[in-house]
């Protein structure tokens, strides 16, 4: 039982991983970081498609991370 829930733990931060990588950037350039990413705190633009079915799925996915890592630590 613990094998499989290592399993499951190593392939979900996998996943993660590269959900992460996938998500686009939310700065352009320069002008992002000079501002310090102000645009998305004071802007009311919400993500749309793709974007949005990632951050999504980026939740998920670091939940189950949380809770599986809990479970391998203490349960197992």
């Amino acid at each position: 039982m613990q094998g499989v829930a290592i399993t499951l733990l190593i392939i979900d931060a996998i996943a993660l991983i590269v959900l992460v990588l996938l998500q686009s950037g939310k700065s352009a350039g320069l002008s992002g970081a000079i501002s310090g990413g102000a645009e998305q705190l004071f802007g009311k633009q919400k993500a749309r498609g793709i974007d949005a079915v990632l951050h999504n799925a980026t939740i998920v996915a670091a939940v189950l991370l949380f809770v599986l890592t809990f479970a391998v630590a203490y349960v197992l």
